[in-house]
């Protein structure tokens, strides 16, 4: 049984994860094998709403938005598993940010994102961006569900002594 989904365009990844215009930034979703890893990319354009304000003179990506980027493709190594399609996430922490190359209008950055871990609402993984082959972008990160997470909290000592229910 072939598990993997294949190409899925910007509405298609809107139907899986919460983000949108203005801070939606994936083009397409090309490959993903739910738990384990996606490949996808974004096309930059000078039509991009933050190169006017960002270095006129040499428009490039700002770090931010690669960060996002690459987040949102991370995001999509869990999210199209059935059970967690549509859900909210949070960031938990990013790691080893490396920005090699600049990326400019008329680019395409290609992102491959890779699931190590998950586990009660909890991911671990990275993810690599690449423009024409070469290594432009990478990160590791953690991302929460904190619909998942909550469940798994602990009690309190008054919950414990309570039995969990509401005192009246």
């Amino acid at each position: 049984m072939d598990d993997i989904i294949r190409d899925l365009d910007a509405y298609a990844i809107q139907q899986y994860q919460q983000n949108r215009y203005p801070c939606f930034f994936l083009d397409r979703i090309t490959e993903a094998k739910p738990g384990a890893y996606v490949k996808g990319y974004k096309n930059f354009t000078f039509n991009e709403w933050f190169f006017p304000a960002h270095f006129t003179d040499e428009p490039n990506v700002p770090g931010f938005v690669q960060v996002e980027t690459m987040a949102q493709t991370f995001i999509m190594t869990f999210l199209t598993m059935p059970e967690n399609k549509g859900k909210k996430t949070g960031f938990i922490s990013i790691n080893n940010a490396r920005f090699r190359r600049k990326i400019v209008p008329g680019d395409r950055l290609d992102l491959e994102a890779h699931l190590d871990f998950f586990r009660r609402g909890m991911a671990k993984g990275r993810v690599e961006g690449y423009v024409d082959g070469e290594p432009a972008c990478s990160l590791a990160l953690e991302v929460a569900i904190p619909e998942i997470m909550v469940q798994f909290k602990p009690k309190s000592a008054m919950d414990a002594e309570c039995g969990g229910g509401l005192i009246v």
